[in-house]
């Protein structure tokens, strides 16, 4: 059984890396990120096609991001680590489902399973990141990198004759806050919000590892940005919280992009 959903999870990458390559831009492990953005696509039901081998249920949203970097960001706030400490070199799955399911749906725990991660926390939804957590249960589970399935898609991606992007850059969901369009040809094609980002003078710094970064606004005002944990300090993202971030979020991750500024992780972008 778990093979049959570790093969419909390492087609689901094939397509990920295919299609979303932007997926991997500017990270360390591109079959690390090809494999769980697989996973929050296949379990949310977003998937181009859904196998039988995972059956869909309502309500299932899933988000990820480094063990360690969610530990600095949340650690204080709740007790996630207090049974295994927080793993530097880990993806920490949050999956959340309805709290009317009495226990963990099946298919989550057998498509985990399958990638080779272990559960590791449950309890109610906790308010912590942009997430709706209301009327919500969570399972975290790890899933270290550099594992089988990692080497299994590579060896997949090179049969095909696929392409594995480059490394560095930050955790988290790339969905959130794609700068430019693949269709975009000139600053013209962009959101209004992206276009001040990319064009009106900004200076990022990194505060924290972990993902806090200082935005040094052409206004002289200074925002503090979280970029895992997706906040900002400036009135439009506290007041209007718009779809895709402020135009502070999208410029740092532009700068993380860019190779610009340290990734969340502290790191140094590589040098060409």
């Amino acid at each position: 059984m778990t093979e049959r959903h570790l093969r419909a999870v390492l087609v689901e990458a094939e397509r990920v890396a295919e299609q979303y390559d932007q997926v991997a831009k500017a990270k360390d492990s591109p079959a690390h990120e090809y494999l769980r953005y697989a996973v929050l696509r296949l379990l949310e039901g977003d998937a181009n096609s859904i196998p039988e081998e995972v059956p869909q249920v309502d309500g299932v949203t899933v988000r990820y991001g480094r063990d360690q970097a969610m530990y600095d960001s949340w650690g204080s706030d709740v007790e996630w680590w207090d049974t295994v400490p927080p793993q530097d070199d880990c993806t920490r799955f949050r999956v959340f489902y309805p709290e009317d399911q009495t226990t963990v749906p099946r298919v989550i725990l057998i498509v985990m399973a399958a990638l080779g991660a272990w559960r590791v926390w449950e309890g109610s939804a906790a308010d912590c990141g942009s997430y709706d957590h209301r009327e919500r249960r969570e399972v975290h589970f790890l899933w270290p990198e550099g594992n089988l399935a990692e080497a299994l898609l590579e060896n997949r991606i090179q049969e095909t004759g696929g392409a594995v992007a480059p490394d560095g850059g930050q955790a988290g969901d790339v969905r959130d806050r794609m700068l430019v369009s693949d269709g975009s040809t000139s600053a013209e094609d962009l959101e209004p919000r992206t276009k001040r980002a990319v064009e009106e003078a900004m200076t990022v710094s990194l505060l924290a590892k972990g993902g806090r970064y200082e935005v040094l606004a052409a206004s002289g005002n200074r925002y503090e940005v979280d970029i895992i944990g997706q906040s900002c300090t400036c009135p439009d993202w506290q007041q209007r919280t718009p779809d895709g971030g402020c135009k502070h979020m999208r410029r740092v991750d532009y700068e993380i992009k860019q190779g610009q500024v340290p990734r969340p992780d502290g790191h140094l972008p590589l040098q060409a």
